[in-house]
């Protein structure tokens, strides 16, 4: 090849000058592909399809929920987004029309339990009538704290119902929010609170959503357990109700507290929990690098 030039050798071999330039920068370095290399965030096959089976049989769960339900029970350890994606390839992920919201900005939140406890009285329908259901529930923790189904709206089934509160957690002082429903302007509803040391205050007249998290669990416990069953009498209607109540709290992971359960944020294990479950994604993560990487 003596007696020509470097060009003319380029030319014979088709190879650019560009490419001589490029191997001489990479020279002494190791050899490299350009195919994609494993990674961890890569799931198994046994992985995807075990998302979208827990998601067909949890259909009344949202995919967030069902996401971190699945690190509880170690079916698949991956976050929310991953959850949504496997989904959404799969074409089995189905969204829920909803309204944009309008609630206000309402209270102070409360940053411990028993700070605020909120009451209200919804309608339901039992046996061909109308019934009461007066609640009191948590402002931090979601947790229902008392429960009263009544065939009357009286001014008593409303005292009793705060009394079972009391009773149950007899060292706590909360501030009562309710609206300006005439049983809680009573006297004796006064007197009572008075008794208990508690404070009250009253929501904007003709404003729910300033209540908005007893009526969230008004919508939760009528549609996910009234409205799908039939009530022969009030007493069957308690004693379903009460078993939602203790599903609603120790077992449903609920949205507005980070996916835990009321109880569980009731008794500050929150934060343990969520530990819990970024060792075992960080495991899967692991776990899955390695296996495909093998």
């Amino acid at each position: 090849m003596r007696g020509y030039g470097l060009g003319e050798r380029l030319r014979w071999l088709d190879v650019s000058p560009c490419k001589i330039c490029a191997w001489r920068k990479r020279r002494g370095a190791s050899n490299r592909h350009g195919c994609n290399l494993p990674h961890a965030n890569w799931l198994l096959p046994w992985e995807r399809q075990a998302i979208i089976d827990f998601y067909l049989e949890h259909e009344d769960e949202g995919y967030r929920r069902r996401a971190y339900m699945m690190v509880d029970q170690d079916i698949a350890c991956v976050p929310p987004s991953t959850v949504y994606k496997v989904l959404k390839k799969a074409g089995v992920l189905r969204r829920k029309g909803g309204k944009k919201s309008r609630k206000g900005s309402g209270f102070d939140q409360p940053d411990a339990p028993h700070q605020h406890w909120h009451i209200d009285i919804t309608y339901v329908h039992i046996a061909g009538r109308h019934t009461y259901l007066t609640t009191v529930i948590d402002g931090y923790s979601r947790y229902i704290v008392a429960s009263v189904l009544r065939e009357h709206m009286t001014n008593a089934d409303v005292d009793l119902c705060i009394q079972q509160a009391h009773e149950r957690f007899p060292n706590a002082h909360p501030r009562i929010i309710s609206d300006n429903g005439k049983q809680f302007m009573s006297r004796d509803f006064k007197e009572l609170l008075g008794i208990h040391g508690f404070s009250h205050v009253r929501t904007s007249p003709f404003y729910p959503q300033s209540n908005g998290k007893i009526e969230r669990w008004h919508k939760s416990v009528k549609g996910e357990c009234i409205s799908s069953k039939y009530f022969g009498t009030l007493e069957q209607a308690a004693e379903v109700i009460q078993g939602y109540i203790d599903y609603y709290n120790m077992e449903r992971l609920h949205s507005a507290i980070g996916y835990v359960t009321p109880y569980d944020m009731l008794w500050d294990r929150k934060e343990q929990i969520v530990a819990e479950r970024e060792a075992k994604m960080e495991a899967a993560r692991r776990n899955r690098l390695g296996q495909v990487a093998g």
